[in-house]
């Protein structure tokens, strides 16, 4: 059952209230650019355009809705002490995904499913996803830092549609798509949607049951998160598991699916996040998980496994060094600023407006 947030006014919590609402007008005023329908009049979905998507793998094989309006909600100290539009209406959120299963592959390491992140995938996930020559070298920690260079079709999906793939402000994507040569294995970092479904394939083969299942009995419901969201795959991503037809799930909404949900489900997974795992005295994701998780990878300084680091050459300087982030086209943003116990999250904000928003709200820290 879902439990009540504690609130808190902005000045008991150490904000100012005029800086906070300048901060959420802010987000309000640059909403995102994305239909509504998540449909260009064309017919187009939002993805293929996003990301200049065409060729052979731009259908769209999992569920897509409607999405909402601006909406938000920031917590000081683990308390709401601003909230606006509908925070608990489940929409699309896009590569968000992919952080939280960064939080299951945390899970695996510490049941022992993951013995060593440097081991390569192969040796306990059998079939041909990590068969190749190529494949074989991959390890967990390259799928988690997005450099394994995993090279194949899955889902009927090929490794092709992400190469030279660039993301963020100012992305040229007009290269995207056409095949390059790959490198070794952990040497090369590469935003592909396709290798983040090939590693939330191999947890499903670890955990050999529906990671959503994992998901809402050992963090979601612990967390106290509505009944509401789901996590939704292909129409092909079926697979047999112990003779159970189990959906593999996607880390994102490319080609439709992904985790559908609410602002306020996720401030509660960003705040369990942001005390390293740990809600109501109980340890949910082992501690020592969080230590690796938010080191920079050896390819892309603002990045780790599978969360968004500001640091390296693109870190803000306006904002703490410490602060990390789960980011979705759209844009969905989860923002963690440990140095000043702050979880802020952001629906269907313009990209470029998401760093704008968290600056206003440091500046109203007193």
């Amino acid at each position: 059952m879902t439990s009540a947030f504690p609130t808190l006014a902005p000045a008991a919590a150490g904000l100012s209230p005029t800086r906070l609402q300048a901060a959420i007008d802010f987000a309000i005023a640059h909403e995102s650019p994305w239909p509504r329908s998540m449909l260009y009049p064309d017919g187009s979905y939002v993805g293929n355009v996003e990301w200049n998507e065409s060729g052979p793998w731009t259908q769209i094989v999992g569920p897509v809705a409607e999405r909402g309006g601006p909406a938000g909600i920031v917590l000081k100290g683990g308390a709401v002490v601003a909230e606006w539009g509908d925070t608990e209406r489940p929409d699309m959120t896009f590569s968000i995904a992919k952080s939280y299963l960064s939080a299951l592959a945390g899970l695996a390491v510490g049941d022992g499913l993951i013995a060593d992140l440097d081991e390569p995938v192969g040796k306990t996930v059998d079939g041909p996803h990590f068969a190749s020559p190529h494949n074989a070298k991959i390890t967990w920690r390259h799928l988690l830092h997005q450099n394994s260079e995993w090279q194949g079709e899955i889902f009927e999906k090929s490794d092709q549609v992400d190469h030279n793939r660039q993301i963020g402000p100012g992305a040229d994507n007009s290269r995207k798509g056409q095949r390059r040569e790959l490198r070794e294995p952990g040497s090369f970092y590469e935003y592909n949607d396709v290798r983040v479904n090939a590693l939330s394939y191999a947890l499903l083969r670890r955990f050999r049951r529906p990671l959503p299942d994992v998901l809402r009995e050992r963090i979601m419901d612990p967390i106290g998160a509505s009944d509401g969201w789901r996590w939704e795959g292909y129409e092909n991503s079926f697979v047999e598991i112990d003779g159970r037809r189990i959906q593999s799930v996607p880390g994102g909404g490319h080609w439709g699916g992904g985790l559908f949900i609410g602002a306020k489900d996720h401030a509660r997974f960003g705040l369990l996040i942001a005390r390293e795992g740990a809600w109501e005295g109980r340890q949910l994701i082992p501690q020592g998980w969080f230590g690796q998780m938010l080191t920079p990878s050896p390819t892309l300084a603002n990045y780790g496994f599978l969360w968004w680091l500001n640091r390296g050459p693109a870190a803000n300087p306006k904002l703490p060094a410490s602060a990390f982030s789960a980011m979705g086209a759209g844009s969905n943003v989860i923002w963690i600023d440990p140095e000043h116990d702050l979880v802020a999250v952001l629906r269907w904000i313009d990209k470029s407006a998401s760093e704008g928003f968290c600056e206003r709200l440091v500046a109203a820290v007193a």
